[in-house]
């Protein structure tokens, strides 16, 4: 039997998927008819980007399942006409990309790499050494997967890891914390937080001017996650009042980041534009159809989406 699978992203993905696609279809053993010009009422399964013209599902009457290519699925988990299990990309690629950014932002402000950087006066400054990472409390606000392995890797360069999710977590060698209690008791004393949680009502705003104050005078924030994790007015009160060093953005409540945004301006912030890491073409083919293999034979479908929790 052969499945109509619908590719429905910005139409210059279509032709980097199509490639990585066919071949990871036919490695699955799958009879696939892949286009992104497929009618509504044929579709099987919909390759997904939330930025796609696709946002009314009502026409798929017999898709089986949304596969989402990023990682956040705040953008479609809400949508009133999806009515059909959606999944979140969890790849290689991806989680290796974002490990090796997070890792040189962290050993960046760690080592204080600016000060030489931006330091060609002619100045010969002899008088720096920077602490062992085993003398740096570093913060991972999200344990998900790609939390999860963002800290361990850490952990394994020597840093004092801790942890905090909405749920328990267990993580060898990183303290871990949960829930609104144990939030406070993860930044007390922290001298990096670096947040990869999801946009959820319940996260948005997590790093706030009360929060902020719970951290090591000094500390710098480090954010790949999501913009409205971070209340922006506290954050630059912070960086003014030398509460924080540094701030390194990837993402923003508005994206583009608009040119008058006080963030392109401030001495103390590092606008990088979302480019963290991303869902490659190679790492993510398999695992959509991984999920479609096993859609098929009855099984359960890898990254499933908790419509409730909203990840």
């Amino acid at each position: 039997m052969t499945l109509n699978v619908l590719f429905a992203a910005i139409s210059e993905r279509y032709d980097q998927y199509f490639a990585p696609l066919t071949a990871a279809f036919e490695k699955a053993g799958l009879g696939i008819n892949l286009s992104d010009t497929h009618q509504p009422d044929v579709v099987d399964y919909i390759v997904y980007a939330p930025n796609s013209p696709v946002q009314d599902f009502t026409p798929y009457t017999r898709c089986k399942a949304v596969l989402n290519l990023w990682a956040g699925v705040e953008a479609v988990v809400n949508n009133p006409t999806l009515k059909v299990p959606l999944t979140r990309m969890v790849d290689h690629g991806l989680t290796r990309g974002m490990v090796e950014w997070v890792t040189a932002q962290t050993l960046r402000h760690h080592l204080n790499l600016d000060l030489f950087i931006h330091g060609q006066s002619g100045e010969w400054l002899d008088h720096h050494t920077a602490p062992l990472a085993q003398d740096r409390t570093v913060c991972m606000l999200g344990l998900g997967e790609l939390g999860r392995v963002c800290a361990e890797t850490l952990r394994d360069m020597g840093f004092h890891m801790r942890g905090w999710a909405r749920s328990e977590k267990t993580i060898s060698g990183v303290k871990s914390y949960h829930g609104e209690d144990g939030l406070k008791d993860a930044l007390s004393g922290s001298d990096i937080v670096i947040l990869l949680l999801p946009d959820t009502p319940a996260t948005e705003n997590i790093l706030n001017a009360q929060t902020l104050s719970y951290l090591n005078k000094g500390a710098y924030v480090i954010n790949p996650g999501r913009g409205p994790l971070i209340d922006d007015q506290a954050l630059i009160a912070a960086l003014d009042s030398g509460q924080l060093a540094h701030a390194t953005l990837d993402v923003f409540r508005t994206e583009p980041l608009p040119t008058t945004d006080p963030y392109w301006a401030h001495p103390k912030v590092t606008v990088v534009p979302h480019r963290a890491s991303e869902t490659r073409a190679s790492t993510s083919a398999a695992v959509i159809a991984e999920n479609i293999r096993r859609n098929e034979a009855g099984e359960p479908l890898l990254h499933l989406v908790d419509r409730t929790a909203g990840y």
